[in-house]
């Protein structure tokens, strides 16, 4: 156990020195371009194709998708973890750091939702949106800056749940082949799992799945949020973050997405989400938060700056939970 957290520690500390460097081969995108290829090969759709869909058949081809997502996924961290370990510990210590670290993405946010500050503060608003499109899902060509603001917001917020604090907990109850189990569910959800046209069916067992795994972390996600709102500072309120936790957190279709977002409405004491264009179509979203001041691009800042005492907090509750074991 004390390797483990040896490599848990130093793989968080090298995800916040490093993040992810474009230059270096990273197999969450390695995971990305199998489930493109498994999903060419089980969809083969054409024109005519679309007209006459079987419902029940995309299903069950997307359940397919996850269980070989899954299997190889895991069949991969689990022979690269174990054959380092059988060769030596301080091999099997450095391959858990490297897998750890590839897990995470701490820096990876605050870097990408950066970009967008930064384009804000230099009044580009054309170059924000497309920093923006980098890292959401929404169309943001008729985002004004206040929305460019918010769609970045949003991200951090949702993804300290998805890309810190889930990972972190799938890691310390499973080590890395857990963690890369979570990874490769959570990348089918954000690749196949939308409600639209295409993936309406086909997609369906990932977004399900997605749902069950970020249950419970995104519920501890919010509460280490609220914490660290009352540790933030005169910029963060922390009786306001859980008053509208507790208020708003079942305002998104998804039942974690609003867990993190309404704590950071709150805590800064914004109003987030509302109406969003997807592919072209208005979907109508309520309000998490209440609009106490404008959306400003310097609460790209504060909502990093929240990021990083949730990241630090998670860390510790999963060093405690490991040495418990």
């Amino acid at each position: 156990m004390k390797y483990h957290m040896l490599a848990f520690f130093l793989g968080f500390l090298l995800d916040l020195l490093l993040g992810d460097p474009y230059c270096l081969p990273h197999p969450i995108r390695f995971i990305g371009n199998l489930i493109a290829k498994l999903e060419k090969r089980l969809l083969k759709q054409t024109d005519e194709g679309m007209q006459n869909r079987n419902s029940e058949q995309e299903c069950k081809k997307g359940i397919v998708l996850v269980v070989l997502v899954l299997l190889i996924t895991v069949s991969v961290a689990a022979a690269v973890l174990l054959g380092a370990y059988m060769i030596h510990p301080y091999l099997g210590i450095l391959a858990e750091t490297i897998m750890t670290y590839q897990i995470l993405a701490t820096k990876c946010l605050k870097v990408e939702s950066m970009k967008v500050y930064h384009c804000l503060k230099d009044r580009n608003l054309e170059e924000a949106r497309k920093a923006v499109s980098m890292i959401v899902g929404r169309d943001t060509a008729v985002l004004d800056e206040e929305g460019v603001a918010k769609a970045a917001i949003e991200t951090v917020a949702e993804n300290t749940s998805d890309g810190v604090i889930a990972p972190m907990l799938y890691i310390a109850l499973g080590g890395p082949v857990l963690g890369f189990f979570y990874k490769a569910i959570n990348t089918m959800d954000s690749m196949v799992g939308y409600k639209n046209d295409k993936y309406l069916y086909f997609g369906r067992a990932a977004a399900k799945l997605d749902d069950l795994v970020n249950y419970i972390p995104a519920r501890i996600s919010a509460y280490l949020m609220i914490l660290a709102a009352f540790c933030g500072g005169k910029s963060f309120s922390g009786k306001r973050a859980f008053f509208i936790y507790k208020r708003d957190n079942r305002n998104h279709a998804s039942p974690n997405s609003a867990q993190t977002e309404s704590v950071c409405a709150g805590a800064l004491g914004i109003q987030l989400a509302g109406d969003a264009s997807y592919f072209g179509k208005i979907v109508k979203k309520p309000y998490i938060g209440d609009r106490l001041r404008k959306v400003d691009y310097e609460d790209i800042k504060r909502v990093n700056y929240l990021l990083y005492l949730t990241a630090w907090m998670g860390e510790a509750l999963c060093l405690v939970l490991m040495a418990m074991v």
